[in-house]
């Protein structure tokens, strides 16, 4: 039995409506404004992640002196503003014009370069007022085309994922003595100088770090250092990711939103343990498991990624970090590999298929940034539902909810469950959403159809269809409802 009152628990912030689009450079080509053109139609995103790629728009003339080219990366931010999204902007990467190595490159996909045959320069710069003068000049031309006071309700974050070899000094193997002999020393000087260049443009623009991969060694001593400086950090961003494919496939660490609770917990304690528990708490990359360049060639586990699985699996995520109050500014899922798809259903991390079949991710996604600000008491005597009931204040009610086991196996027992409705709600019009292992999935569709990759357009069209958030039933509103839940399914319950 679960039991809605219409008893308002707090104000919950939508925090969990964001991603980190990757690759950045695919904002300005066909498919990846295909992608946000649907996730801003949808209203499935409200803060869009992205990196600045300095690597674009920094170079040097024939005298040694920083030249600017920001054409590209004003055509990706106008874009983004145009489909009405906030921005989260990573400084990052390190120019080859500043970098103290070129042969310092790194590339994190599963080919030997990035996107558009780019690589990652992982190296520090050769002179930390060059970069200085990057942050400050690259933010000087942002308040200036888009205006202060649009730009001061962005979030500006130094770098990504400073803490591993993937992204800064590769040349040291990602181990704690390394990482915190030196990695930390050269990225609080990274955070300073890119702090007081932003600063010189405005004291209204909020700006934070680390963007913390794994250690939090590091991220206690980056704290340690930016009190002793007393420099300006307006948030603490991390990031979590519930374990990794070889622990997936070892089964030492199956898929558990208690392992995001359990990360999340321990990032928070050593912020408050070093003084910051006053800031506010970015998650700006989120996934069930790391490793987005991975998909079944590496582990068949990810699989997970392109079924109803994950679609509880963020709704639960959802509604455990409620119930934990952690009171987490924003939590942004990480899309990528998807340039890299040569098939539909593979098991990269990304919200659509090759040939744009919406996943049952991408969907919870809709559902849940249909959600009113007002939280609800509820009382639910079953352990393996979650729900998040929430109402306007007009009096309408919007209910998700999420039945799966604690590591999300297909083999759960079906169940009904009856839902006490408060008094205020009979006789609206209930409309109910589903997304389970038989509604708005285009995989179990295709495995159902014993389809093969190679789809005709019928199929392609079907299939597309399936993806395709609707209404299963509309009805008017009683004292109860009864839903049939089956494992991994998630529902919204609309009542206006």
């Amino acid at each position: 039995m679960i039991t809605i009152e219409n008893t308002i628990l707090k104000k919950q912030k939508n925090f969990w409506n964001s991603c980190l689009f990757h690759p950045t450079d695919a904002i300005e080509d066909p498919w990846g404004k295909r992608i946000l053109d649907r996730i801003s139609s949808d209203g499935a995103i409200r803060t869009v992640r992205i990196y600045t790629m300095f690597e674009d728009i920094v170079y040097t003339d024939e005298n040694g002196m920083l030249c600017y080219d920001f054409r590209l990366s004003d055509l990706r931010i106008d874009y983004l503003i145009e489909k009405g999204f906030d921005l989260l902007l990573a400084y990052a990467g390190i120019p080859d014009c500043i970098a103290s190595s070129n042969d310092d490159k790194t590339s994190n996909s599963k080919n030997k370069t990035r996107y558009k045959g780019k690589l990652w320069n992982a190296s520090e710069p050769r002179d930390y007022t060059l970069w200085e003068e990057i942050c400050y000049t690259y933010t000087k031309h942002l308040v200036e085309r888009y205006g202060v006071e649009t730009v001061s309700k962005w979030r500006l974050q130094c770098f990504n994922e400073p803490d591993i070899h993937n992204f800064f000094l590769s040349g040291y193997p990602s181990t704690l003595e390394n990482t915190m002999k030196y990695r930390l020393p050269a990225y609080c000087r990274l955070y300073e100088a890119f702090a007081k260049g932003i600063s010189c443009v405005s004291d209204k623009l909020q700006i934070g770090g680390p963007a913390l991969a794994a250690y939090y060694e590091f991220l206690g001593g980056f704290l340690d250092y930016v009190k002793e400086h007393t420099l300006k950090l307006d948030f603490i961003s991390v990031h979590n990711y519930g374990t990794h494919p070889n622990l997936l496939t070892s089964g030492k660490k199956p898929a558990s939103v208690q392992n995001n609770i359990d990360i999340h917990r321990r990032a928070l304690e050593t912020v408050k343990e070093h003084g910051f528990g006053h800031l506010p708490m970015l998650v700006d990359e989120w996934g069930f498991s790391s490793c987005g360049f991975y998909n079944r060639e590496e582990c068949p586990a990810l699989m997970i990624r392109e079924t109803e699985q994950f679609s509880a699996y963020f709704v639960k995520l959802i509604h455990d970090f409620i119930r934990a109050d952690f009171h987490v500014d924003m939590l942004c899922i990480c899309l990528s590999g998807q340039h890299e798809m040569t098939e539909d259903f593979s098991g990269f991390r990304n919200f659509f298929t090759m040939n744009f079949f919406a996943k049952p991710i991408y969907n919870a996604y809709i559902l849940a940034s249909r959600l009113y600000e007002n939280l609800l008491s509820c009382h639910c005597d079953n352990d393996n539902v979650c729900v998040i009931p929430t109402r306007s204040e007009q009096n309408q009610y919007r209910i998700l909810l999420a039945y799966s086991a604690e590591h999300f196996e297909e083999t759960l027992s079906p169940v009904c469950e009856t839902i006490a409705l408060p008094p205020e709600a009979r006789g609206k019009t209930v409309t109910l959403y589903r997304i389970d292992r038989n509604t708005t999935n285009p995989y179990r569709l295709y495995e159902k159809m014993g389809l093969t990759p190679a789809l005709s357009d019928d199929e392609i069209k079907l299939l597309r269809g399936e993806g395709r958030l609707c209404p299963i039933d509309t009805f008017a509103a009683a004292d109860t409802l009864t839903l049939e839940l089956t494992a991994n399914s998630v529902c919204m319950i609309e009542i206006s």
